[in-house]
């Protein structure tokens, strides 16, 4: 469908449509890419020129060539890879030009000293910055404003976006780093963790299912399992402040604004609702209690209820 360029002497003489092309003409491998430029001093003359005496009766640009060939100016044509001017009328042409725009950035940061270790399954952005030694492992996508430092090893099905990652850390696998986030130095970032808005010390480390969100997680602190910031109240966001050293056991609950001190202790399961100085041991879950043979009453109950679903094929 593109324009072929008819050409004399080394110079463009005419831009044919493909509808207006005979069977000669067609044959023509030179194509028109789309692109041209006309000296100010005869750009309007020839614009008024243009008619539409054509097969689609349409206005064409392109007929400037002939015009200004005729009016004895003169014409030159530069002859590039399809890959520049690639057009683009569908979203499947689109998808064609993205996997153009990939293949170039994933070359260019494998030869600036990264590490993809599945390239064709990675998705960089045009602005990604990536240092050296960095690894990037399968499936992982890397949206606009990122910032990846040195040695930095990314794990597979991680997403990062708009936030900077400091030199050795550690992400993934299925790591989410949304934007406004500080990863720091030889930070652990684990599996299931999404951090938003948040600036994480050096060697801070947050290895499994947590969130953490509008947060500052001072250096060496741990973050375990199931542990959230719940900086929404349901109309503003709010922000928590985390020590030095801290260690946050699994399953705790950090209700936000909150202020925890350096070398704090937070008991596993506990909702944490009131700031705590350095050096506690914060608490705040209910009291165990066991109610003797309680529990093995309701296992018994439910052993029985399943078999009497599974005898009526339930």
């Amino acid at each position: 469908g593109y324009g072929r360029v008819i050409m004399e002497n080394g110079a463009p003489v005419a831009i044919r449509e493909h509808k207006d092309a005979n069977a000669s003409e067609r044959a023509i491998t030179l194509c028109n890419g789309g692109l041209m430029a006309l000296a100010a001093d005869h750009a309007l003359a020839l614009l008024e020129a243009v008619t539409p005496s054509n097969a689609q009766n349409e206005f064409y640009l392109t007929d400037l060539v002939g015009l200004a060939r005729a009016a004895a100016l003169r014409t030159a044509v530069i002859t590039i890879d399809e890959e520049e001017v690639m057009g683009v009328n569908d979203r499947v042409q689109l998808a064609a030009v993205e996997a153009v725009m990939q293949s170039r950035l994933r070359e260019k940061a494998m030869r600036a000293g990264a590490t993809l270790v599945a390239p064709d399954t990675i998705f960089l952005s045009h602005d990604t910055v990536l240092g050296s030694d960095v690894t990037v492992h399968p499936h992982v996508v890397v949206g606009p404003g990122v910032v990846i430092e040195d040695r930095v090893e990314i794990l597979s099905f991680s997403h990062v976006e708009g936030a900077r990652i400091r030199a050795g850390a550690r992400l993934g696998p299925f790591a989410r780093i949304r934007p406004k986030s500080d990863v720091g130095e030889n930070v652990h970032v684990g599996n299931f963790v999404e951090i938003n808005r948040s600036v994480l010390s050096a060697a801070v480390e947050a290895n499994h299912l947590a969130y953490i969100g509008d947060a500052t997680v001072g250096e060496g602190t741990n973050i375990g399992a199931g542990t959230i910031t719940c900086n929404f109240d349901g109309a503003d966001k709010h922000r928590t402040t985390i020590g030095r050293d801290v260690f946050v056991g699994s399953n705790s609950t950090l209700v936000a604004p909150l202020s925890i001190g350096d070398e704090v202790l937070i008991a596993a399961g506990s909702t944490v609702t009131k700031d705590v100085p350095d050096g506690a041991l914060a608490f705040g879950r209910a009291k165990q209690a066991e109610l003797a043979g309680k529990g093995a009453s309701r296992i018994r109950q439910n052993k029985l209820k399943r078999a009497e679903r599974k005898a009526r094929g339930g």
